[in-house]
């Protein structure tokens, strides 16, 4: 008999399945609180959230919030920076430094109070978000910084960004190696700065996102690739098709490509989402019969191979959990359907 994990993994490989899986999750801390893993209590409200999550939601599968740790700690980076050539003869942090192994025992910790085998995917950021976020803060003006930086001098912006991704791909070997979780949840996303082209991103970027992808698949990993549209961002979604990933997610009205639309994009890949994932949107507030039917209608246009019900990205902390019941009873109903006409 196939094991839950075992399914999610098909359905991610795109392999025709029983079911099309569903896929929600959200933050365990406050932005506040977001680079504090350090503190036990941060460190423990994280997971004791993933706990309560998986009890309260049952998922299909579970993405693992590094809450705690979105800054990458380089002592060679701080805000305030407004030149690459600071950067310049940067090192790497080195696999075993407290950041990496911190995060080795949050993801072991959650995982040992998975009640069965639950698919495991870790957050992870892109290269630049990290160190947009290190220069000027979560919501700050990383994008334009970074900008700057490749307009100053693109190699060592693309060195810089190479280094970063070396120490996080030393993490993602070590999350499924010796976690075993079973890959990662890559975010990335364009930056935001009008100036930015798409040679830019292919020279300077796009190396260390693909260093850290094939690094766990080198180490037997799956890959769920996040185009990021948080708070708006938009990304032409075209610059990732090609990337070693084996699930595609991205912002579907924001970006205004349909899931089937993604898929032919991405060459038939696995797509996840379908809901939008704010307070204004349909998942938070909506009716049961108004999110069941937008399940169908996902369903329909995409079929019900090589999907995955999911939303645009993270959903809100305080979402009722009867919410997610609703869209994977929609599917589970679909599939009493299916089998009582043959379709």
């Amino acid at each position: 008999m196939t094991t839950k994990r075992e399914w999610v993994l098909q359905a991610f490989k795109n392999e025709s399945v029983d079911k099309v899986p569903v896929g929600f999750w959200h933050h365990f801390t406050t932005d506040e609180e977001r680079s504090d893993g350090f503190n036990p209590e941060i460190f423990n409200k994280n997971i004791a959230g993933h706990k309560k999550f998986i009890a309260d939601v049952n998922p299909d599968f579970v993405k693992i919030m590094s809450d705690g740790f979105f800054t990458y700690p380089n002592e060679q980076i701080r805000e305030g920076i407004t030149s690459i050539k600071e950067l310049e003869g940067i090192t790497s942090i080195g696999e075993n430094h407290p950041w990496i192994e911190k995060q080795i025992e949050l993801a072991k910790k959650i995982r040992d109070d998975f009640p069965e085998d639950i698919a495991s995917f870790y957050n992870i950021f892109a290269p630049a978000t990290y160190l947009k976020w290190h220069l000027a803060g979560k919501g700050g003006n990383g994008d334009t910084i970074i900008e700057n930086f490749i307009k100053e001098d693109a190699e060592l912006t693309k060195t810089v960004l190479d280094v970063i991704a070396f120490d996080i791909g030393l993490l993602t070997k070590r999350l499924i190696e010796e976690v075993g979780v079973d890959g990662i949840y890559l975010s990335v996303q364009n930056l935001q700065d009008s100036r930015l082209s798409r040679k830019e991103y292919d020279h300077v970027i796009k190396p260390g996102e693909l260093h850290i992808l094939n690094r766990a698949i080198s180490s037997g990993g799956t890959n769920i690739l996040h185009i990021c549209g948080y708070e708006g961002a938009t990304n032409d979604i075209a610059y990732y098709t090609g990337y070693p990933a084996d699930v595609i997610n991205w912002a579907v009205e924001l970006e205004g490509v349909s899931l089937s639309e993604g898929c032919e994009l991405f060459g038939g890949k696995t797509v996840l989402g379908g809901f939008r994932n704010t307070e204004n949107d349909l998942l938070y507030q909506g009716s049961k019969e108004a999110i069941q039917n937008k399940v169908r209608e996902i369903l329909d246009e995409t079929g019900r191979k090589g999907v995955v019900i999911g939303a645009d990205c993270t959903v809100p902390n305080d979402i009722a959990a009867e919410r997610i019941a609703w869209v994977k009873e929609a599917v589970a109903d679909e599939l009493v359907l299916k089998e009582a006409v043959g379709f």
